[in-house]
């Protein structure tokens, strides 16, 4: 018999739709965050340090940017699992999740329309002074925020859910870059010129400063309507109480190596299974971010492109992702999550090597061009990657007891940080060296995507067709 809000039917599991899709917009309003921040930051704070130490050459000063980018990700790695850990044990009428969005959405969205303020003023230490309040209190509610959906679905659900939550994520990203494409970090940014037309060295000029504020005030005024819409549409509490018989038979079916029990140790092939992930996890992070970082100063230092083209790059891969987002769930539904995750890996490590190849057999530094063949290349890595996040986290959240979700949900996400700590720095540290220039970064990322998928592939498969779930169209039925 089935019951309100996608509970059991005689065939099985049914996912909620609609209730998915409104959890999703807490996603939406982190990767909104997130799209802005990484493609600004980075730039604000070369041309900082550019004017601090009166230097023309960018790569310079791009080890202190991987440091400044590395710091806010240390930050996150100790805050998320603590997080994590301490709504796992909040309990308030409203929910243990909902404090923790609430409070870090707003203080976020207080704060992040004065970095390009201050960078326009040139005040290097407020610009890092608020960039780290904006990570504090988005690391605050981004583990609580992306705990929810396991909160409320049932384990043998969770790739399909997650494949939802992320393309909301991305629909966030995908604003954010829409609207910095009209307010092109470029246009903002001039060097002062000679009487003859050459660059004067050291010289820099600022342009109106609603080019780069209104991306920042955009991204602020959309956290918090998300947030608001999340809270008036998803009530913690009652949907625990409702979902109680669905979670009960999703611990049955779930993939794991050794059951999982409430309140006993982790057995030593669960953990085994726990380790492999986070340490794929790792390297996999350690390429995608690190070639995210710089992308925008690639752009505009290496091909001297504007950052409108680096955004439109950014659309292409998000488009891939979401493709992949659709139907990751419904493919691990058919093979299992590990062999997803190893096609998705496989994908993004051949785009890896075609960009390398192409690199360096195509005359593209200082070209002015943004080459048509990086778009296919970010088309193929945004749909391989996109079948790894969605099946990954999943695979996470599926080797624990429904009490300790937020916790494991910092594990995740202290995996992914702590990677996101040592790629910025370590990339901007290689670009100090004269013999590794900006064509080398498709070469990095291609050797720690590789590492991450011969780790995976020592992961235990666990068979499927345990859960009996819908797939296709028969899921989207829906009791009212």
């Amino acid at each position: 018999m089935a019951k309100k809000d996608g509970a059991v039917s005689s065939s099985g599991l049914k996912l909620n739709y609609k209730r998915t899709f409104i959890i999703g917009f807490a996603f939406f309003g982190i990767l909104l965050l997130w799209q802005v921040y990484d493609s600004w930051c980075p730039t604000f704070l070369t041309e900082l340090f550019r004017n601090a130490f009166s230097t023309s050459n960018e790569r310079e000063v791009q080890y202190l940017v991987g440091i400044m980018m590395a710091l806010d990700n240390l930050a996150a790695l100790i805050m998320l699992p603590i997080f994590g850990k301490l709504s796992d044990k909040t309990h308030t009428k409203i929910g243990k999740r909902m404090p923790y969005i609430l409070v870090g959405t707003f203080v976020c969205a207080v704060a992040f329309p004065f970095i390009p303020l201050l960078f326009h003023l040139n005040n290097v230490g407020g610009v890092i002074a608020l960039m780290a309040v904006v990570v504090f209190f988005a690391m605050m509610y981004r583990n609580p925020a992306v705990a929810l959906m396991p909160d409320m679905t049932p384990k043998p659900l969770r790739s399909k859910a997650n494949g939802i939550i992320n393309i909301m994520g991305y629909l966030g990203g995908a604003f954010a870059t829409v609207v910095g494409i009209f307010f092109v970090l470029s246009q903002y940014l001039g060097t002062e010129k000679a009487s003859d037309g050459t660059p004067k060295p050291h010289t820099w000029q600022y342009g109106n400063i609603w080019a780069i504020e209104i991306p920042f005030i955009v991204a602020s005024v959309l956290m918090v309507v998300s947030a608001l819409f999340l809270f008036i549409k998803i009530r913690e509490n009652e949907i625990a109480e409702e979902v109680k018989e669905d979670m009960a038979k999703g611990e049955e079916m779930s993939e794991t190596v050794d059951k999982v029990e409430e309140d006993k140790p982790m057995t030593k092939g669960n953990l085994r299974m726990l380790i492999f992930i986070l340490v794929a996890e790792f390297f996999w992070f350690m390429a995608d971010n690190g070639i995210a970082t710089f992308m925008t100063n690639y752009a505009i230092y290496y091909l001297g492109t504007s950052t409108a083209s680096s955004m439109i790059n950014t659309i292409v891969g998000g488009v891939g992702s979401v493709i992949g987002f659709a139907i990751g769930g419904i493919i691990a539904a058919k093979i299992g999550r590990k062999w997803t995750v190893v096609g998705g890996l496989v994908l993004t490590v051949l785009a890896y090597v075609l960009w390398a190849l192409l690199t360096f057999t195509t005359n593209i530094q200082g070209s002015g061009q943004f080459p048509f063949w990086i778009y296919i290349i970010w088309f193929v890595k945004g749909f391989g990657m996109s079948l790894v996040h969605v099946n990954s986290f999943p695979m996470v959240v599926e080797l624990c007891p429904s009490k300790k979700i937020g916790a494991f949900t910092g594990y995740y996400y202290a995996s992914s940080m702590a990677a996101q700590t040592i790629t910025p720095m370590l990339l901007g540290l290689l670009l100090l060296n004269e013999n590794f220039g900006w064509q080398f970064l498709p070469i990095y990322a291609l050797v720690c995507a590789g590492i991450a998928l011969v780790v995976f592939l020592f992961l235990k498969n666990v068979k499927v067709g345990k859960a009996g779930t819908k797939i296709g169209l028969e899921a989207f039925d829906q009791d009212d």
